[in-house]
């Protein structure tokens, strides 16, 4: 009996170590098959956010080339442009600049002499019918209107006018609003005549030369300070009525600072700043404060405003200190 229950006892524990390495073995499997159950949830989720990842990119991809559709460069070949004040310092650097890039150029100035003078230079650099001299004071509405004219008749059409016509006169003050802000006026509305798509011309771009003067307000050129104020007004407002009026025409202002012209150099003379000439020092210190620009940079700015058709109603700031930027507004409020 005893030696059967030995026997027994050893059936048992033999049982419960054989049942006792089944249980282990099940408890492997389980877990071996839990692990590939895991392995293949974190397969699928890694399939599932390299297929969202790569959706986005797409969608990134996509919106990036839906970008560059809308700024892209437009071509200047066979476009035809009006400059005023063309025959020297910025008129004449961007008059180049468009010639360069293959535009029929009239260039108008009151400068009958320096104007022949350019005209031949351009035509031994660019050929001869690209570039007409049109000989105009821009402060008679009447002939700047007949300016226009003659540009159209010559070339067929008009794509780009440039007010760029500018002087500092404080003792004739009334002369400086004429030329700086009722020429630009006068300037902007004879070009939507020949350009605006509500007049069933083909659409343009104007830009209207103002100064950094309109920000920084100079107390020996109070009038020349104001019409280069009016000139943002009046162009940010034109450039909103061109956009609900589907003109088709992008409006933009242009502020550069000191500039290496003619002009920069008459506020030294005592005819055209009468009592404010005795600022002059204070001007001259001003300038050795915030540099001289070259007309070149102010052509490249004008360039960029042209040919960037993403920018309607943009008001581009030229500085020695931030080069060529924009200025921004902040949103209106009640």
């Amino acid at each position: 009996m005893q030696c059967l229950y030995r026997l027994i006892r050893r059936g048992g524990r033999g049982g419960r170590r054989r049942r006792g390495k089944q249980l282990s073995q099940k408890n492997k499997n389980r877990a071996v098959r839990k692990h590939v159950i895991e392995l293949e949830r974190e397969q699928k989720g890694a399939g599932r956010r390299r297929a969202g990842e790569e959706e986005k990119n797409s969608h990134r991809e996509k919106k990036k080339e839906e970008e560059c559709s809308c700024t892209g460069s437009m071509s200047l070949n066979g476009k035809v442009a009006l400059v005023t004040g063309g025959a020297q310092g910025i008129g004449r650097a961007v008059v180049q600049s468009l010639l360069q890039s293959s535009a029929k150029v009239a260039m108008v100035d009151l400068n009958k002499d320096l104007g022949e003078e350019c005209k031949a230079q351009l035509d031994a650099e660019f050929g001869e019918g690209n570039c007409t001299f049109i000989e105009c004071d821009v402060a008679n509405g009447d002939a700047l209107r007949d300016t226009f004219q003659n540009t159209v008749d010559q070339f067929g059409h008009l794509d780009i006018v440039i007010n760029n016509a500018g002087i500092t006169n404080e003792k004739d003050w009334e002369k400086t609003i004429q030329v700086n802000l009722t020429s630009v006026i006068k300037g902007t509305y004879l070009a939507l005549e020949h350009m605006s798509k509500e007049n069933g011309k083909q659409g343009g771009t104007i830009i209207n030369v103002s100064s950094m003067a309109a920000f920084m307000h100079s107390p020996h050129q109070p009038v020349y300070t104001a019409t280069k104020h009016g000139v943002i007004g009046f162009t940010r407002a034109m450039a909103d009525a061109a956009i609900q009026g589907d003109y088709g025409v992008r409006i933009h202002a242009l502020c550069p600072a000191f500039v290496d012209t003619p002009l920069l150099q008459s506020v030294e003379d005592e005819d055209n700043m009468g009592k404010f000439v005795k600022f002059k020092d204070d001007f001259k210190r001003s300038m050795s404060k915030f540099g001289v620009l070259q007309p070149s940079l102010i052509a490249e700015g004008m360039m960029r405003l042209i040919t960037d058709t993403s920018l309607h109603g943009a008001v581009m700031k030229i500085t020695c200190s931030k080069g060529i930027h924009f200025h921004t507004y902040e949103p209106m409020s009640a």
